[in-house]
């Protein structure tokens, strides 16, 4: 049987597609430095922002299954404005966001060349566009952009896609360690949104299952704004 890999599939986003592989009959395989309270995925620790402990995971899931799905979805914000951006964020949010989806990717396509499949989806976020204190997440994340629309060129002749999925304001414990929860702020960030309301992460779910059916394979390096119209319009969060 062939497994999809999902990273930070723990919580909020990646939890909700790893639900819906499930419910698809995939086996999944989360890749998060917290466990996964789902019976059926199997959850590897790891840290990856750590290269080297990427790698090695990378290396033991692809020796132990099939790999023919890979949804990137791991992020960490770490905001400071100008000023105050450490080039230890920024090089760990390389790590996470770039180098990682660059190795579990690598690992598993012996697998998708072998099925002559596979359906690669990296999460980035809808504050590529620009967004104050975020120099280090949306630098990592818009690389994510330029990668996916490589790949998808080097990799369609062996039916392999390669799209990006980028949410907009998510209600998870990544938006509400920025923003907290009841405070006046994530009003301003609703009213601020055209639909009037915060993603939830069933919302991303349903577009990254999109991309990884079985039937998008006309469908490759493109970039689908999960966002509520915010990527139309300007957002102050």
């Amino acid at each position: 049987m062939s497994a999809a890999i999902v990273t930070g599939g723990s919580a909020g986003i990646g939890r909700a597609v790893a639900e819906r592989l499930l419910t698809a009959g995939q086996e999944v395989i989360s890749l998060d430095v917290q466990p996964t309270d789902l019976p059926r995925v199997r959850h590897v620790e790891v840290d990856l922002t750590d290269a080297a402990a990427t790698a090695q995971a990378a290396a033991e899931i692809a020796r132990a299954h099939q790999v023919t799905t890979v949804v990137h979805n791991a992020g960490v914000i770490r905001p400071a404005l100008l000023p105050e951006v450490k080039l230890e964020d920024l090089n760990a949010l390389l790590n996470l966001h770039l180098s990682a989806a660059v190795v579990l990717v690598q690992a598993s396509l012996p697998a998708m060349k072998a099925a002559s499949y596979g359906r690669v989806v990296l999460v980035s976020s809808r504050a590529v566009l620009g967004l104050p204190t975020r120099t280090s997440y949306s630098a990592t994340k818009a690389g994510m952009l330029g990668m996916a629309r490589t790949w998808a060129l080097e990799l369609a002749p062996l039916g392999i896609t390669v799209n990006v999925v980028a949410p907009g304001p998510i209600q998870t414990a990544n938006f509400h360690g920025i923003v907290p929860p009841g405070s006046p702020q994530v009003e301003r960030i609703i009213q601020a949104i055209p639909v009037k309301r915060l993603g939830q992460p069933e919302d991303v779910a349903r577009a990254v299952m999109f991309f990884v059916d079985r039937e998008a394979g006309f469908v490759t390096g493109q970039v689908l704004y999960v966002c509520g119209g915010t990527s139309v319009g300007s957002l102050t969060l």
